[in-house]
């Protein structure tokens, strides 16, 4: 593919999520809530990697391996988000959200649009570069390199799967209400889904990267790597958390914010 060929692939791949997240802003206008959008945003991605696949001739193990892989994180973590969303109900964080537009003047409508849905198509496409870049080139074939981010990418899935699996089980008991999540891999990382989430994009990177044009797809896991830690995930996540739990600075001292790591001596 030319460049132009590959930029009106991606041009239309961003036009085709920009048109998704409109919808998905109107059935947020009826639900007064915008917080089911973390459970469509690996869905999107998957959406991409799928639509991205009858218009380029790439290597047929690497877009497999990529479709694939992108696919059964983005089913398992879609499912698992909105079936939190289903059972708990609109998330605190965008709440906050729409209540600091609000004082400024701002309808839900606009600020659903402006500061979450359209914002959402543009970190998610960004974000998943590695699965439609990685599908352009047909040549090399799928090398040690690719192979080594395919074993990552699953590791990744599966630290975050078991992560999320422990985190609802100690949430289930009643006898944990206030109390914190130390043990299994919590004891090691106190984010474990995101840093399961972080290794599935670097694995599929890895795979994307034996290409030439696969090479610029790397825009993507560095967004998103910087978002999990710097940007709206941990902080966010842990201001929220630390209000609600007493013990949960402790744990902050502890035990390693990303990277698994074992925790510190008292």
């Amino acid at each position: 593919m030319t460049l132009p060929d590959i930029l009106a692939l991606l041009g239309l791949n961003l036009i085709l999520i920009v048109l998704v997240m409109l919808a998905l802003w109107g059935l947020s206008l009826r639900l007064k809530d915008v917080s089911f959008i973390d459970g469509v945003w690996p869905l999107g991605m998957l959406l991409l990697a799928l639509a991205t696949w009858p218009r380029t001739d790439g290597d047929p193990t690497r877009t497999w391996l990529l479709i694939w892989l992108c696919g059964v994180w983005a089913v398992r973590l879609g499912w698992h988000l909105l079936a939190r969303w289903k059972l708990q109900g609109a998330d605190g964080r965008y709440e906050a959200i729409v209540e600091s537009q609000t004082r400024k003047g701002r309808s839900f409508a606009t600020t659903a649009l402006l500061f979450v849905f359209l914002p959402q198509a543009v970190f998610l496409w960004l974000t998943c570069l590695p699965v439609q870049l990685g599908q352009v080139d047909a040549m090399p074939a799928v090398g040690w390199l690719g192979w080594a981010g395919a074993a990552l990418a699953v590791v990744g899935i599966a630290f975050e799967s078991i992560g999320d699996a422990q985190l609802s089980a100690f949430k289930k008991d009643p006898k944990n209400k206030g109390k914190v999540l130390d043990t299994g891999l919590w004891r090691y990382t106190r984010h474990p889904n995101y840093f399961g989430d972080a290794c599935v994009w670097w694995g599929l990177y890895m795979i994307a990267a034996e290409t030439e044009v696969g090479r610029w797809a790397i825009l993507g896991p560095i967004f998103l790597t910087f978002t999990l830690t710097r940007w709206s995930g941990i902080g966010i996540t842990e201001k929220a958390v630390t209000k609600s739990r007493p013990g949960y600075a402790d744990y902050v001292k502890r035990t390693s914010a990303f990277i698994p790591w074992p925790p510190k001596k008292a």
